[in-house]
């Protein structure tokens, strides 16, 4: 970590935990509570009406803006191809919606323009709405009694219910599509264990999240992804950790980034600053571009094959756990949205110990 700035030790449990006065470990670990408390909503019957339905000709997911949007983004990208119906993620409702499509509004302000438009819209062309937001004010007013309700039961800053919206997204595919699967119990347990595995008490060199905090600390980074899903993921990371470390952290294409490295635009050594850098006047030369690359196991082999020859690019998937804590790695984690569930957990708590050590 860096010494200049840090001014709590990572591996301070204590201190971690007397730093965090807004409570945002705890808020980063209810991940696997929040798919919990969709998983329950589900099972009370908040979706039978869609499970009972003609099949949808598409499933629409509109979110203004945010974590909700992100979310959208990875469902679209992992289940895209697997799901009969088209999933359309639109920023805002989309002027063909009728009576045969699901509308999923999602977002964690009930007086949203955008969100209060699509439900109205909804319900006046007869679309099956499903409102994954607080049913509260214009919103409630919007929906009208008629929509399935998947409302947060638990509340945390919006830029840790990822998971919350990815849940609710699997729920509704695998209600309208049994093609879909979606066990959203053994998806709690895994972001349960993957909170436990990054917890403060934990030290470094077995904590994962305490890693990528200490690789990011006083580097330029840039988090990649090579799909669609995890360029989505990346650029949710992106906003984690600008708005909970002040950490500005570039979100590209993996190619992207290559790119930049091959050309040495970014880095000590490039360029004509540093053939008049002078340590002693100007400190120590800038670190390298650092590249963390957001991998899922089924693309690892191709990508371990890119990057060879390029020492500053960090593969992260969800097996990527210190050599200490091997024995605890991730296990059942297959399917792509299990995965990026389980690194969005690890991501937004790196966040929040880059914001901690600072005091």
């Amino acid at each position: 970590m860096n010494a200049v700035r840090a001014v709590v030790d990572i591996d301070d449990t204590e201190g971690l935990i007397e730093a965090d006065r807004d409570g945002l470990l705890r808020s980063a670990s209810m991940a696997g509570a929040q798919v919990r408390a969709t998983a329950a909503a589900v099972d009370e019957g908040a979706l039978d009406a869609l499970r009972g339905a003609q099949r949808p000709r598409s499933v629409v997911w509109v979110a203004g803006r945010g974590t909700a949007e992100s979310a959208g983004a990875v469902l679209a990208a992992t289940l895209g191809g697997t799901a009969v119906e088209p999933i359309v993620v639109a920023a805002e409702v989309p002027p063909w919606i009728g009576p045969l499509d699901v509308l999923v509004v999602a977002g964690d302000d009930p007086a949203d323009p955008t969100l209060v438009t699509a439900a109205a819209t909804a319900v006046r062309r007869g679309s099956q709405l499903v409102v994954a937001a607080p049913i509260e004010g214009p919103l409630r007013d919007a929906a009208a009694g008629h929509s399935a309700d998947l409302a947060p039961r638990l509340t945390v800053p919006d830029e840790f219910a990822f998971c919350r919206y990815l849940a609710a997204g699997l729920a509704v595919l695998a209600a309208v599509d049994s093609a879909v699967p979606a066990d959203l119990g053994a998806l709690a347990d895994e972001l349960d264990a993957e909170a436990l595995r990054n917890s403060a008490a934990r030290e470094v060199f077995t904590n994962s999240a305490k890693g990528l905090a200490e690789r990011i600390a006083g580097r330029d980074v840039a988090l990649t992804g090579d799909c669609a899903a995890t360029l989505a993921l990346a650029r949710h990371a992106a906003v984690l950790f600008l708005r909970i470390a002040g950490q500005p952290v570039a979100a590209a294409g993996l190619a992207d980034a290559m790119a930049v490295l091959r050309s040495g635009v970014l880095g000590a050594g490039a360029g004509v600053d540093a053939l008049f850098h002078d340590e002693e006047i100007d400190g120590p030369a800038p670190a390298p571009l650092r590249v963390l690359a957001l991998t899922l196991s089924a693309e690892r082999p191709t990508l371990t094959a890119r990057l060879a020859g390029f020492p500053d690019v960090d593969m992260v998937g969800v097996q990527d756990v210190p050599d200490a804590d091997e024995a605890a790695a991730p296990m059942g984690v297959d399917r792509p949205e299990q995965q990026l569930a389980t690194l969005a957990v690890r991501l937004a708590m790196a966040a929040v110990y880059l914001r901690l050590v600072r005091g």
